[in-house]
């Protein structure tokens, strides 16, 4: 008998060999040391780059990679970030706040603080480690203090 009608036990194309894909990718993204959080920000300032301006370098906010006992991939942890409302304040702009006219009560935010800004508001770019977005001073609608509590 020939090897040709051999039924294989996996599919190769649709990575089925071996281990678990996707649990394989958790467990890769959750040991990543290069992902820029809140906490570590200060670690990476070499990468980030420097708002001018008026700009706020905004680091946006990303869901726990652990809900309920169920790990979500990366795919759905990027993709919420992407569509966040919520980010933290990495860096202000030499000008963020400066006219006196425009802000007469003085700056909206601060460095560290958990804002709230529009869905489609400033750049969004990526660097190595995440996600960052660069706002205009004047685009922050709200600061927060639990940015788990914002639903989207």
């Amino acid at each position: 008998m020939s090897n040709k009608n051999v039924i294989p036990n996996t599919v190769d194309n649709f990575g089925s060999k071996g281990k678990n894909r996707v649990v394989e990718e958790a467990l890769q993204y959750d040991s990543e040391e290069n992902l820029i959080t809140p906490e570590n920000y200060e670690s990476h300032a070499d990468k980030l780059p420097r708002p001018t301006g008026y700009r706020i370098l905004i680091l946006p906010f990303t869901i726990p990679r652990k809900q309920g006992g169920i790990i979500l991939t990366k795919q759905t942890v990027d993709k919420e970030r992407l569509s966040t409302v919520v980010g933290n304040v990495v860096a202000l702009g030499p000008d963020a706040y400066a006219d006196a006219i425009k802000f007469p009560e003085g700056p909206w935010c601060k460095k560290g603080d958990w804002v709230i800004f529009g869905r489609y508001a400033g750049a969004r770019f990526q660097i190595e480690g995440g996600d960052m977005r660069l706002l205009n001073d004047d685009e922050i609608l709200a600061v927060v203090d639990d940015p788990e509590a914002i639903i989207s």
